[in-house]
């Protein structure tokens, strides 16, 4: 079943998906603008995001960005919120929920969050009360829902972040730091390749910047916009008929050939390989 809330003012969409079949993100396809968060407290089932495929495990949340394309082997047994940056931006609100640049925009993709028991209860809790007030038509329903949707992320949150090797052992600043750094590349990476361009918006050296990601035994800054910019050929490559041309410009890439010779060194095979290879294996119903 899935219910559907629209705020006819703002634009704002939000929707709440139990034992539907019709739950799939179909990413740059659809130019779709829907973040989604799914919990699978069933069973183990596999799901393909951008084309990879993946376990997701049982009691287990994994968080997924509106530009990503993802099929489940059975959506039914799942549950989802969806929302669109009119009804929630993350963005905006980071002060409030602090899951930039980590739930979603993170360094690591996808991100499976494994539940307790008890984070279990929480979890049901607010899929409880979400269903009630899905179900509640007044002036009240969108900010009631607006505030479950943030509770879930908030909570989503803190359960990674205590998940997350060495987390604890740094300050608060220096994470925040590297979320900002993957909120910077998310929105800039197609107009900077560089990591100067990051460090000086973020009023830091790159130096200071290398250092910190060794610290936190994360990947360089410089890998971290390598592999976004890639994992966006990849998604172009796969699932439109953009010509490699033509994604090279929108990447940013002034000499088409420059851009075939970044994705080569950092994918490993040619774009007519990749291409070749990979939109064969598109899952059905993309």
């Amino acid at each position: 079943m899935k219910w559907n809330f629209e705020d006819r003012n703002t634009g704002g969409m939000f929707a709440l998906i139990k034992q539907d079949s019709s739950l799939m993100g179909e990413g740059i396809l659809k130019d779709t603008t829907i973040n989604s968060i799914v919990y699978n407290k069933y069973k183990t089932q596999s799901v393909v995001i951008d084309n990879v495929a993946y376990a997701f495990p049982v009691n287990t949340v994994l968080p997924l960005m509106l530009n990503q394309h993802f099929v489940f082997e059975h959506p039914e047994e799942l549950v989802a919120w969806q929302f669109n940056r009119d009804f929630y931006c993350i963005v905006d609100h980071d002060a409030e929920v602090g899951c930039v640049g980590f739930l979603f925009y993170g360094i690591q993709h996808p991100l499976f969050v494994p539940l307790s028991e008890e984070e279990m209860r929480h979890i049901t809790l607010i899929e409880e009360l979400s269903t009630e007030d899905m179900q509640t038509k007044d002036r009240m329903q969108g900010e009631m829902l607006r505030t479950l949707l943030k509770r879930l992320i908030i909570y989503i949150t803190r359960i990674a972040k205590r998940q997350m090797a060495h987390y604890d052992m740094h300050a608060e600043g220096k994470m925040d730091l590297v979320r900002m750094f993957n909120v910077l590349v998310e929105c800039n990476f197609r107009e900077a390749h560089d990591v100067q361009f990051f460090a000086d918006a973020l009023n830091r050296s790159p130096k200071t910047l290398s250092n910190l990601f060794a610290l936190l035994n994360c990947p360089p800054p410089s890998r971290l916009i390598q592999n976004r910019i890639i994992l966006e050929a990849k998604r172009l490559l796969q699932f439109t008929d953009k010509s490699a041309k033509e994604i090279a410009y929108e990447l940013g890439f002034d000499n088409p050939a420059h851009f075939s010779r970044f994705f080569k060194q950092h994918n490993g095979n040619t774009i007519s390989d990749f291409r070749i290879a990979n939109r064969l294996s598109i899952p059905s119903g993309s």
